[in-house]
């Protein structure tokens, strides 16, 4: 077996992004550059807005006459998240300006950080030559304190909040098998790779995509240009594990295989609808397998569904997500910024995906065996074994 670029088979199963990508909800879906609103708002209009003339009474009564003393900025912040929050919307946030620059350092590829995937307060991945693997911290620990404080009730984004709050580094107690772990663990600036790729036997390529960055394209377009070199007939993406990204990164890649004209995805909300198709030239025509799982999300089922349905790709793994929902981004003036939902996708067909998730052709289950101390001692790619063996028919 032929091995270009990239990590082992066991480091490709586990997905690579660190503390700032802290599940799905928070990477999410979302549009490259803010795009200017079709009706804009002026002075004008805002100066007649009754519900914008309470918020102004209440905010100057308040940053006033308030017995204490009030940050004006905070006071801000927690209205601005009050709007998000009462939308009901887990995909619209409001984001400080440090998390803010976490989201965005994620998505350009790069992250100082301890390098780990959180969900709740649990580890789900550990990032590939970090900190946190060098300290010995597994997928399955339960983060139960942050330098001395309790943070069991805290969701994912206020845990990652905590860990970052000094500069260089932080005292973190895991919970393992009933024992208490405390480690200090040391930031570093890590590289975020989006893909890794190699050639496997019968001439198979295969590509991982980890994120959807801004750079992402680029290197599957350098990625598929190597494994032609090699004279793969057959190509499979890994999207497994994939949280998503940047929508205008899913459409490239996908426009690197589909045929000039075909529909990648359209875009839907209450007011109209709008279908993008591919208006590159290039494309491909061997066979291709697609892999998923229940954490491929957002910019992963754009890609998968592409392939699926306007390629003829197979999508074999499990059922994905299923996060039909597009976010938009505006950064304010003091630096934080607001995502929120814009619109629906719909795949090829005119299928939204939301809540269901993308169902595949052949559902396969990874094959794990456990000690009798309950860990884990061997895990069988089943999943990539199933399309290497549909590929080799």
């Amino acid at each position: 077996m032929k091995t270009k670029k990239g990590f082992s088979l066991t480091a490709t199963i586990i997905i690579i992004i660190v503390t700032a990508i802290v599940s799905s909800i928070a990477t999410g879906l979302i549009l490259f550059n803010n795009y200017n609103v079709k009706s804009k708002i002026t002075y004008k209009k805002l100066s007649g807005d009754k519900n914008l003339q309470e918020f102004i009474e209440a905010y100057s009564s308040l940053s006033k006459e308030y017995y204490e003393d009030i940050d004006k900025g905070k006071l801000i912040e927690s209205a601005i998240q009050g709007m998000t929050e009462y939308l009901g919307d887990k995909y619209t946030t409001f984001m400080n300006e440090n998390e803010k620059k976490m989201l965005e350092s994620s998505l350009n590829g790069k992250y100082t950080g301890i390098g780990v995937l959180v969900s709740d307060n649990e580890i789900k991945q550990v990032f590939v030559g970090s900190p946190a693997e060098k300290s010995g911290v597994q997928v399955g620990d339960k983060i139960i304190r942050v330098d001395g404080e309790d943070v069991t009730n805290l969701s994912a984004t206020e845990i990652v909040n905590l860990i970052r709050k000094n500069d260089e580094s932080a005292t973190i107690v895991f919970l393992r098998d009933d024992k208490e772990i405390e480690l200090t663990i040391e930031f570093k600036s890590l590289d975020i790779p989006s893909i890794s790729y190699k050639t496997l036997d019968n001439n198979v390529g295969y590509i991982y995509i980890g994120s959807f960055s801004s750079s992402l394209s680029k290197q599957v377009k350098g990625a598929l240009e190597k494994l032609e070199e090699e004279q793969i007939g057959s190509l499979i993406i890994d999207l497994r594990d994939n949280a998503g990204g940047y929508l205008m990164s899913a459409s490239d890649v996908a426009s690197l295989f589909l045929e000039k004209g075909k529909t990648i995805y359209s875009l839907s909300n209450n007011k109209e609808k709008e279908v993008y198709k591919d208006q590159s030239d290039e494309k491909r025509t061997y066979p291709i397998i697609v892999l998923i799982n229940e954490n491929s999300a957002s910019s992963a089922e754009i890609l998968a569904a592409a392939l699926k349905e306007s390629y003829g790709a197979t999508v074999v793994g499990k059922t994905s997500y299923g996060k039909g929902k597009v976010q938009q981004t505006k950064h304010l003036s003091d630096g934080s910024m607001i995502k929120y939902t814009t619109a629906l996708w719909l795949t090829p067909s005119g299928e939204c995906i939301d809540e269901t998730g993308i169902k595949p052709d052949y559902e396969i289950d990874m094959s794990v065996t456990y000690g009798e101390d309950g860990k884990i001692t061997n895990i069988e790619d089943t999943q990539l074994k199933k399309a290497e063996e549909l590929l080799g028919q």
